[in-house]
């Protein structure tokens, strides 16, 4: 386990604590906010460093909320290991006095920290999270969850898939929770709209060599071959079907969880033509540019744009600070009500809501890589082929089956 680290940002603490609020309301009077996440494996590019520097400007940009009120930021490297994931979330809540997890990528690792924080002080901003079932059977009154979900992510990007003729199906999927997820719902949504899956071929995490599942997806010859995995598999898997010319033969490839990063990483040549569906995109307005310029800038990131895991970092951990500040306390039993009530436009993610069952909901977009000479600047990567509004971009509460909705 990597050695934890603390930047503290002492943020305008001369303004003092407001009346009416007591010093003992927000605990050790400092707000921690823990970043969980793959600093070292394949989630690295899309989550990592990043997701730490976008917490931190997001204390910086809180400014300690008007009212003096000091934050922390920490974090930690959960290897990929529910175990791992486990014991970092336990001590910081036992012993570190941190009172919310941001980020966790791997449904694995963040369904264990959701069980682990239920009902405790702990707030979990689950901002880069995929499993549906912390809105739906797992919910909980300590857990927000921002961006892409596996609901979303399968049923969405089959709709618009579907959309525009893609009716047979063959998965390329990762085994475990998220992949699951993700091929389980793309499915039930595919073969309820009259279409077909004419196969599914299942890869351990981490895998590098794909051709045989590549000849198996080319060999079934359905319209559609989606890669139900995220990243550094699904850039191996894009690169690999590239040299196989799959979507030279007419097949489409579909990407259910792909970022910013991973399109740069296994550059245009490879990834052109490739569908994929995401809640952020850096060069969408001037908003989402000026918070990309800033994080581009920011130490170690050397000119790198944001992921919308990284985004969602950012935006969960200004809403759950501004959440502390309108409440003055930073108890989840206080914080989690206040974030439900906010409803506007977020800069990043555009017109946003926080459901009952903890589900941020805002707009999805379906959008296919360029090709290498449609590209005019660094990072221009992506043309929009549809905008998903918020209200079908995500599972209808009613369905989740969360004992938190009345």
């Amino acid at each position: 386990m990597k050695q934890l680290r603390t930047c503290a940002l002492a943020l305008a603490a001369s303004l003092g604590v407001p009346a009416g609020a007591s010093a003992g309301e927000i605990s050790d009077n400092v707000v921690r906010v823990g970043v969980l996440n793959d600093i070292s494996g394949i989630f690295q590019d899309t989550n990592g460093m990043g997701s730490v520097e976008a917490a931190r400007m997001a204390a910086e940009d809180f400014s300690g909320g008007g009212k003096g009120i000091k934050v922390e930021i920490v974090y930690a490297d959960h290897q990929n290991k529910a175990d791992v994931g486990s014991a970092i979330t336990r001590k910081w809540l036992d012993v570190d006095k941190v009172d919310a997890v941001v980020d966790v990528p791997n449904s694995a690792v963040g369904l264990t920290v959701n069980e682990l924080l239920r009902n405790s002080r702990m707030t979990f901003l689950a901002s880069s999270t995929a499993s549906s079932d912390l809105t739906g059977k797992a919910c909980s009154p300590n857990t927000i969850q921002w961006v892409n979900d596996a609901w979303a992510t399968g049923n969405t990007t089959a709709a618009a898939m579907m959309g525009r003729g893609g009716k047979d199906w063959y998965f390329i999927t990762v085994n475990y929770a998220l992949g699951q997820g993700i091929e389980a719902e793309a499915t039930n949504y595919v073969e309820k709209h009259g279409g077909k899956v004419l196969g599914s071929a299942k890869h351990p995490l981490g895998t590098t060599d794909f051709p045989s599942f590549l000849l198996q997806a080319q060999g079934s010859k359905a319209k559609v071959i989606g890669l139900a995995n995220a990243g550094g598999d699904t850039i191996n898997a894009v690169k690999q079907a590239s040299e196989f010319g799959i979507q030279q033969g007419g097949q489409s490839l579909v990407a259910f969880l792909l970022f910013i990063n991973d399109i740069h990483g296994m550059g245009l040549k490879a990834a052109q033509g490739l569908q994929l569906l995401e809640a952020f995109y850096w060069d969408m307005n001037d908003d989402t540019r000026a918070f990309a310029k800033r994080f581009a800038a920011r130490p170690g990131m050397n000119g790198k744009m944001p992921s919308g895991n990284q985004a969602g970092v950012y935006a969960s951990t200004l809403a759950y600070l501004n959440a502390v500040a309108a409440t003055g306390s930073d108890d989840a039993k206080d914080v989690v009500p206040q974030m439900k009530t906010v409803k506007g436009k977020d800069k990043l993610f555009g017109d946003t809501m926080i459901r009952a069952d903890g589900r941020v909901v805002h707009p999805m977009y379906l959008f296919e890589v360029k090709k290498p000479e449609e590209s005019k600047y660094p990072y221009d990567y992506y043309r929009l082929v549809s905008t998903i509004p918020a209200e079908q971009a995500f599972r209808p509460i009613a369905e989740g089956g969360c004992a938190l909705v009345k």
